[in-house]
């Protein structure tokens, strides 16, 4: 069968650097970091205390009161970027058949700290089981993609995907294999996150993966820098609009950029270590490469996971220079985790939109917290440290690894008729 051509038509962003997608892209090019001390608790005790986290974020300016009591915040994001996705798309309930509209919407870990919560108030209590009636709908991590469908109306394809933080890129494969099947006509795809909790952040303090660079958090995260140590935990919510090209066409929507390909595979390796030779990370982009029908070559701009991590930073690079040998030093590498922090299931998706809007724009965001070269990566890669550069931009690759060994991958590149 022809496979449909997708694109994408519309986005959303809640970021530690941006509560919409003109401010997220904003703070972007201008290498903004989104970490301070953390304020949603008491981190005195903890490890590490401080994270990129949402600020100024009141759901009631978007959510009834009440229903807003009802949700938990990785809820309350995925809602939030959904109206401003639709609307960027200028879809509504006049323009749209609701049965051919879906939601593939990913969450790492979901309701974490509703869990937590509920648990510490049960502990602190009686013994007497006094749970919140919403307790349940509230952490399970697909109730995102259920409330968007009935915020908006919507009564296409509707699931939840969860691969660590891979989540949100491997919503997009799954959003894109729906349209280009011919499964739907538009699906709303991406992923939120919320986790900035004492359970979310001594869990990972416990496993020693996140910074403890208490005394200089802004610079915290530095992916590639020889003193990295660590990720920064962050919280976001990210919403893409795709669509296939002749319902875009039809209805004489503004188109973004296409949809090139996506590839997914596993390290089957370690828990949570990468490979030490990025040969999943490797797999991965050849098989986006070889699903979009495009080389190597032609890829300008490569969105890493680039986590801050001593062994994830390294793996990647070798991965890159074995997929784009002598390409790989023509291409614009940055991550920008070092400005939004480490998103988790979030991450994918708000990278694919740095990569769209870097298509869009011509300008590749920077690595920022860049001080000292690390003599274990290969310096004439071009890291785009701490000031973004413009450049042509055909054609973007985003990366998203997660714990268990999930990559995922996707590609978009400028929209030719």
């Amino acid at each position: 069968m022809q496979l449909k051509r997708v694109v994408v038509t519309g986005m959303g962003a809640l970021t530690p650097i941006g509560n919409t997608l003109p401010e997220y892209w904003n703070g972007l090019i201008n290498g903004v970091s989104g970490a301070d001390y953390i304020t949603l608790f008491d981190a005195a005790k903890f490890k590490t205390r401080f994270a990129c986290e949402v600020k100024n974020f009141d759901p009631t300016q978007f959510l009834d009161k009440k229903e807003a009591r009802k949700i938990d915040r990785f809820t309350q994001f995925a809602l939030v970027v959904s109206d401003e996705a639709m609307a960027d798309a200028g879809l509504n309930a006049d323009n749209i058949n609701p049965d051919r509209v879906g939601v593939v919407f990913a969450s790492g870990i979901g309701g974490l700290t509703t869990f937590q919560n509920e648990v510490m108030d049960f502990a602190k209590g009686d013994g007497t089981p006094r749970f919140n009636p919403f307790f349940i709908p509230k952490m399970i991590l697909d109730i995102a993609a259920g409330q968007i469908s009935m915020r908006h109306n919507l009564r296409g394809p509707n699931f939840a995907v969860v691969s660590a933080c891979a989540s949100s890129t491997n919503a997009v494969m799954e959003a894109f294999n729906l349209l280009r099947l011919g499964k739907a006509d538009i699906i709303l795809t991406g992923g939120s996150e919320a986790v900035i909790s004492e359970a979310g952040v001594a869990g990972f303090n416990a496993m020693k993966a996140m910074s403890e660079r208490n005394d200089d958090p802004k610079t915290a995260s530095r992916p590639y820098d020889k003193d990295r140590d660590g990720f920064v935990m962050g919280e976001a919510g990210g919403m893409l609009v795709l669509e296939t090209l002749e319902s875009a066409l039809a209805r004489g929507a503004k188109i973004y950029c296409e949809i090139a390909g996506c590839g997914a595979t596993a390290d089957a390796h370690h828990i949570t270590a990468p490979h030490p030779e990025g040969l999943g990370a490797r797999n991965v982009m050849l098989s986006a490469l070889d699903d979009a029908g495009m080389q190597p070559e032609q890829i300008d701009y490569i969105n890493t996971h680039g986590t801050s991590t001593p062994l994830g930073d390294g793996a990647e690079v070798k991965a890159i220079l074995d997929v784009f040998k002598d390409h790989a030093y023509e291409v614009n590498i940055s991550a920008t985790k070092s400005m939004t922090g480490h998103c988790l299931g979030a991450a994918g998706v708000i990278e694919a939109i740095a990569c769209i809007q870097a298509v869009v724009n011509d300008m590749v965001p920077p690595t920022i917290n860049h001080f000292n070269d690390d003599p274990g990566l290969d310096p004439k890669l071009n890291f785009t440290f701490n000031k973004a550069q413009q450049r042509t931009v055909n054609a973007a690759l985003s990366n998203t690894f997660g714990f268990g060994g999930h990559n995922a991958c996707v590609i978009v590149k400028k929209y030719v008729a």
